[in-house]
């Protein structure tokens, strides 16, 4: 997603502001919720939303309310679970935003502290699952940087309504560890590394799987190769090649008819012979009746 011009002077001016105030909040040690207050500005002069028209605390979940929800229009687009600047963000933290996103069928849940900020899309399967999509250090991050700035921008309010957040999900989906890993072990890769490894070693014959163990045993991290995130990751691997072979053209067998055997060429010797036979055969008087 294109950055405008909007957003980029609004990002260039809060920025520094609520760093300078975020590195004061952590010092004095606030509460949470002093940290939600914090929050709900950052959503308004960062990312860009009316805090009194779309961002919300009255979103009941359970008997209870979620810290803050992001509304635009009639649908809910994040449901952000806050903890006190100081606290560390936890697996049971994530794991309780992540409950209050099943509940209300609402796909994209942030997890911050103020200063660590965690960006999850959700995939409603059984059981619940999600993917961390982007995580950033507001109190370090730079609009001068590219790759903070595409995370930045999918909180925007411009970027949920441009689709910047599944531009980046895709892109995280493509480009990561574990998809690194399977095309590594794939076919293609180990051909490559084969016909590389045959010329460095002079014609000495490797076999793939030797490189594949070589791979999987002393190259590529075990946490890689286990789980479920690897898994997905193999199994995405395998069908953009099973898809790729199918659009290929296939190779055109071409057919040629049988040609038929031709008598070779008479020597001059032959051609002579020929001739006075065919000679003789026409002087040959008939017989007489």
């Amino acid at each position: 997603m294109k950055v405008t011009k909007k957003t980029e002077d609004r990002i260039k001016t809060g920025l520094p502001k609520f760093q300078k105030v975020l590195g004061i909040a952590k010092d004095r040690d606030l509460n949470e919720s002093d940290t939600v207050s914090i929050i709900t500005d950052i959503l308004a002069e960062i990312f860009g939303y009316d805090k009194y028209l779309e961002v919300t605390s009255e979103l009941a979940i359970r008997g209870t309310y979620c810290d803050i929800a992001i509304k635009l229009g009639d649908k809910f687009q994040y449901i952000i679970e806050c903890k006190a600047i100081g606290t560390e963000l936890k697996e049971n933290h994530l794991r309780q935003a992540i409950g209050y996103g099943a509940n209300k069928g609402i796909q994209w849940v942030v997890l911050t502290n103020g200063i660590d900020w965690q960006v999850y899309r959700m995939r409603f399967e059984q059981p619940i699952a999600w993917d961390l999509v982007a995580r950033f250090d507001l109190s370090t991050i730079s609009i001068r940087n590219e790759r903070d700035m595409e995370k930045m921008l999918i909180l925007t309010k411009e970027g949920v309504e441009k689709g910047a957040r599944e531009e980046l999900f895709e892109k995280t989906q493509c480009v990561n560890r574990f998809i690194a890993a399977a095309l590594i072990l794939s076919d293609s890769v180990v051909s490559s590394l084969k016909r590389e490894f045959k010329k460095l070693s002079e014609g000495i014959n490797v076999e793939e799987a030797e490189i594949v163990a070589l791979l999987r045993d002393g190259v590529l991290r075990r946490d890689l190769l286990e789980g479920e995130e690897s898994e997905l990751a193999f199994a995405k691997v395998a069908k953009h090649f099973k898809q790729a072979a199918k659009k290929s053209p296939a190779k055109k067998v071409v057919t040629t008819k049988p040609v038929e055997p031709t008598a070779p060429a008479l020597s001059i010797t032959e051609q002579i012979l020929a001739e006075e036979a065919a000679k003789t055969v026409v002087a040959e008087p008939e017989p007489q009746a």
